[in-house]
């Protein structure tokens, strides 16, 4: 006789099958299909053969738990899902991720909750997730108290499960790696990254689709030539006749997502706002002398000093003097609120649009701290790595569009704040100095923009003339630091 393997499983009082494997011959059985056998109510199976062992089944796998996505906070209720971790059938930990999403603020990684199995994802990349709606099937068979639903599941057999327990791991890449994947349709697991850790790289895309296409182009479409026909005697020489260009490209339409949906909300508020602008130059010859000697003694250690951290800590001390300009109001503009902290936003360009970080508590960091807080924040928003903390929270903006090459601006303020600033490229330009000579200067033009509900064009004035005499005189500014 073949060896069998029996389970008896008691629930309450109810009695539940027992499946028995491999058994050829017994009375009081009922065959359900090929090779499983049940028994109903029976007393425990006695085998014959005296050398055979009695193997049982395993239990009956956990339940499935709909993993939902949680509040991420700052009234957010969608996402779009930018990167799976995990696919159907893999093994996860607690604390393991599951999967990136990006809000209209900033990027999430979602983590386990609980061990088990991944059965379902509920959503492709790209697809917008809404808070509180299930984000993927767990199965697991210790089941803590939360508020995801119970999904009843079958029996796996332990052949079936042996073959979903493959890890999932996360891809390194940069976005703009991942778009140029997604682009063409390219599976980020199945490249094989050369960067740092494993990282894939731009190069590693277009490798990899070099060998799935064989990099063969198609040969550019040249202009059919009627050739002229035979010179005869004292007849003009035909013009040759081409074909007109044909064009094939389409109109494509994607939804607004990310950055660009959060810069529709924050800009359609804006015209709330009833803006008034001021505009000066300001002359930075120190300035630029003082960096050039403290850029060697920020290098050694380990920070960039650009021009930044000086216009931040100089906007600072002006904020102290005009505390309106640090300030907020209300969507019915009825009541204002004074910001004790300066968390001055700086307007940054990526790959994935326009975001405003902010450095916090500016009014007590060093100029140095400024220029290393900055660093990082750069590096991050390159990355796209930049969370919600980085991006909220912010009371003053300044927008250096002179990294561009502008010169003039007319910003646009960012609600609920009631200023923001625009600098200009910094340009060397002939001026006169106080006996008449002239001289070349560094000179920067600034833009300002203020709510002219709360703030009036007099304030506005003395706070830039305030901010140009701390930069144009920097030594000025030891005397306000504390």
């Amino acid at each position: 006789m073949a060896a069998v393997r029996v389970l008896r499983i008691w629930n309450g009082t109810a009695r539940r099958l027992i499946c028995v494997r491999d058994f050829q011959t017994c009375s009081n059985v009922h065959v359900l299909k090929p090779k499983y056998i049940c028994f109903v109510g029976y007393m425990p199976f006695k085998y014959i053969h005296p050398h055979r062992l009695l193997k049982t089944t395993p239990a009956l796998r956990g339940q499935i738990v709909q993993f939902k996505l949680s509040d991420i906070g700052e009234g957010i209720r969608e996402v779009t899902v930018k990167e799976w971790f995990v696919k159907e059938g893999d093994t996860v930990s607690q604390f393991d991720s599951i999967c990136e999403v990006q809000s209209d603020k900033a990027s999430v990684t979602i983590t386990s909750r609980y061990d088990g199995v991944i059965k379902k994802l509920y959503y492709n990349l790209d697809e917008i997730a809404y808070v509180g709606k299930p984000l993927v099937d767990i199965e697991t068979e210790a089941l803590k108290d939360s508020e995801e639903d119970v999904v009843e599941t079958p029996a796996v057999s332990h052949d079936e499960h042996t073959h979903q327990e493959i890890k999932g791991h996360k891809t390194l890449a940069t976005p703009a790696v991942r778009r140029l994947a997604m682009e063409n349709n390219i599976k980020l697991s199945e490249v094989v990254g050369s960067g740092k850790d494993g990282r894939i790289l731009k190069e590693d895309i277009l490798n990899y689709l070099a060998k799935q296409t064989g990099a063969i182009l198609p040969p550019s479409p040249k202009a059919e030539i009627i050739p002229p026909a035979p010179k005869p005697v004292d007849r003009t020489v035909p013009i040759p006749v081409s074909k007109p260009p044909v064009f094939t490209g389409k109109d494509r339409t994607e939804p607004l997502k990310g950055f660009h949906k959060a810069m529709v909300k924050t800009m359609t508020a804006a015209l709330k706002i009833p803006h008034f602008g001021y505009c000066d130059e300001i002359d930075l010859t120190e300035l630029v002398k003082l960096r050039e000697e403290l850029k060697p003694i920020a290098f050694a250690r380990g920070v960039k000093l650009s021009f930044m951290p000086f216009f931040l800590k100089a906007a600072s001390l002006g904020l102290l003097q005009f505390p309106i300009l640090n300030a907020s109001v209300d969507e019915a503009c009825q009541n204002i609120t004074y910001k004790a902290s300066h968390n001055i936003g700086i307007a940054m360009d990526t790959e994935q649009g326009l975001i405003v970080p902010n450095v916090k508590n500016v009014q007590i960091r060093s100029i140095f701290e400024i220029a290393s807080e900055l660093n990082r924040l750069q590096e991050m928003g390159s990355a796209g790595q930049l969370g919600t903390s980085e991006l909220t929270g912010g009371t003053f903006t300044l927008s250096n569009i002179g990294s561009i090459g502008g010169t003039y601006a007319k910003p646009v303020i960012l609600p609920p704040e009631v200023a923001i600033g625009a600098l200009g490229t910094i340009k060397a330009l002939p001026r006169f100095d106080e006996k008449g000579d002239v001289y070349k200067a560094q000179v920067m033009n600034v833009s300002w923009s203020a709510d002219h509900r709360v703030i009036d064009g007099a304030t506005m004035s003395r706070f830039s003339n305030l901010w140009k005499s701390y930069l144009e005189k920097p030594a000025f500014m030891l005397l306000d630091l504390k």
